[in-house]
């Protein structure tokens, strides 16, 4: 990037701040390096090989396009990432969070899927990402969306993006950001 689209420009100095973030914008519109660039700057400094930050999506597709972004932004970096989705075998996620990872990029039912078998520990995690919350509301995840922010620590950041702010969506941010400062592009107040 040489500019910054707005949702970037908006959005990365408020979560390098450690400001939960409620970020409404279209697809297409950038969000993804603007939770990802200060979510890589955060984790550069001490790489852990621990679970860091978890980002949640509703399609693997989306999981993955989120984790590729990371391996190109975080290139000369030591942190690590990995896409869980299910659809593919568990054992190569499995042994890939042995070999210890930074952020999770996960589709909820496998997320805890792997939980309920032990893989995972999410006690560590400081920052948890939701994207596209309106569509994992409208693919039926968010009971499962609930249940995983009960397993996380109390005190993290919490960044919640979504193109668009239905009364259910609204009612979970409401929830779980704190003091949120609000980003929206090319949107009417929700």
């Amino acid at each position: 990037y040489v500019t910054p689209t707005p949702i970037q420009e908006q959005a990365i100095p408020e979560v390098m701040a450690g400001r939960d973030v409620l970020g409404l914008a279209q697809t297409g519109t950038g969000k993804t390096a603007a939770f990802v660039l200060p979510i890589l700057h955060r984790l550069a400094q001490a790489s852990s090989r621990r679970v860091r930050a978890l980002i949640v999506a509703p399609t693997r597709e989306l999981a993955e396009q989120i984790h590729e972004t990371i391996v190109v932004f975080g290139q000369k970096t030591k942190v690590r990432s990995i896409p869980i989705y299910g659809g593919v075998g568990k054992l190569p996620q499995i042994r890939a969070l042995q070999r210890g990872v930074d952020i999770i990029v996960a589709c909820p039912g496998r997320l805890l899927d792997l939980y309920g078998d032990g893989a995972l520990d999410f006690s560590q995690i400081e920052v948890l990402v939701l994207d596209e919350a309106d569509r994992m509301f409208d693919m039926g995840f968010l009971p499962d969306v609930r249940r995983i922010i009960k397993l996380l620590p109390k005190r993290r950041q919490n960044l919640f993006f979504s193109a668009t702010m239905p009364n259910d969506i609204r009612a979970l941010a409401d929830e779980i950001l704190v003091e949120p400062v609000t980003v929206q592009i090319g949107m009417r107040a929700p």
